[in-house]
């Protein structure tokens, strides 16, 4: 295996500007520092994790913390991402160091870890308003990334989806084809992008001119039970006027509002028009519905790559305002949205 030394007389410098060049030092100029990881990737050349650390300060490990749920053995999008991010991480020298939260108090794993000092930074999923996460690791200086945003406008690093656009996408096919009674089936208003989400929707049904009664809007964890319940509750009529398009935040509740659409002998989209956000749930994929599902797209395996590149980004002191993505869902048609029914063949039409 090669060495600083080998490195250095390949090229004709000194084991101290070798070790600067490989470990980013500014005083080291960038012809040189290429050359000199070049020839290293060339030679073979395997830094010793602890002599770097000594040099740089840094592990070569960031933190991930998650709460797990009771089902999440089944959850095969959470393994998904945290393979797509070990393998991301992996591709910058950068190893994921996964721990599990099991305390009320939700900056204390962060507290924890950090006190063991092996960390370089933090991968931050599910933010909630205001996130007490966020706050607690910049008093301290720690370097983060959040998949997604604890509020509108934020000066951390993130990636995430623009969840007013979602809602905008959605209300304003759905109005296009003569849709008025529009309900939205969210998900758990404890997290930010549900409220993001919930007042974008208010917001682009105001804009079309569309009120929204209450028994439109639902929030609850994304399952195919909670939209199959809410589903049959106001397609059935006994909450109040029923809705002609459904807006589902996630494919699973789709999956349940569709089902609760058949008991009903509702067809699909003829009687109800139903899309939905897709994350590109392995085991739920939109194609694979009956009706196909009308969705905007993005895919949560997408965030894996800039999430890791953010971070170490950002850990080698790139600027937080440099290291903020936010990117915009696809809209795609397919069969189960379709026009308004019309007034004389809208099959509740007699109990309005």
């Amino acid at each position: 295996m090669a060495t600083l030394k080998d490195i250095g007389i390949e090229l004709g410098l000194s084991v101290a500007t070798v070790s600067r060049a490989l470990n980013g030092f500014p005083e080291v100029n960038a012809r040189t520092r290429d050359r000199v990881r070049q020839t290293a990737d060339r030679l073979g050349y395997r830094p010793n994790r602890i002599a770097q650390r000594l040099v740089t300060g840094r592990s070569g490990m960031v933190g991930m913390i998650a709460r797990i749920q009771p089902d999440m053995s089944s959850d095969m999008i959470f393994f998904e991402m945290l393979t797509g991010l070990t393998a991301a991480l992996a591709a910058r020298d950068t190893d994921l160091v996964f721990a599990v939260d099991q305390s009320d108090e939700p900056v204390l794993p962060y507290q924890r870890l950090l006190e063991r000092g092996i960390l370089d930074g933090f991968i931050l999923n599910a933010p909630v308003p205001g996130d007490p996460r966020v706050t607690w690791l910049k008093a301290r200086g720690v370097p983060f990334v959040v998949h997604g945003q604890d509020q509108v406008q934020v000066d951390y690093p993130f990636y995430g989806i623009d969840n007013r656009a979602v809602m905008v996408d959605s209300v304003d096919l759905l109005a296009a084809l003569g849709h008025r009674r529009i309900a939205f089936l969210n998900g758990e208003l404890r997290l930010a992008f549900a409220n993001d989400r919930l007042a974008a929707f208010r917001n682009a049904m105001a804009a079309e001119g569309l009120s929204v009664p209450d028994h439109f809007i639902a929030s609850d964890d994304p399952s195919e039970n909670y939209g199959y319940g809410r589903g049959l509750a106001m397609l059935s009529g006994r909450l109040g006027p029923r809705p002609t398009a459904i807006v589902c935040g996630s494919t699973l509740t789709a999956a349940g509002v569709l089902r609760a659409a058949r008991d009903l002998s509702l067809n699909v989209p003829g009687d109800l028009s139903v899309m939905a956000h897709d994350d590109a749930l392995p085991k739920h994929r939109a194609t694979n519905f009956s009706p196909a599902l009308t969705v905007t797209r993005a895919p949560m395996r997408d965030a894996c790559v800039p999430l890791a590149n953010h971070l170490v980004d950002h850990i080698d002191g790139v600027a937080a305002a440099q290291l903020q993505t936010l990117i915009r869902a696809d809209v795609i048609v397919r069969n189960s949205t379709g026009p308004v029914p019309e007034e004389g063949k809208d099959p509740w039409h007699s109990t309005q």
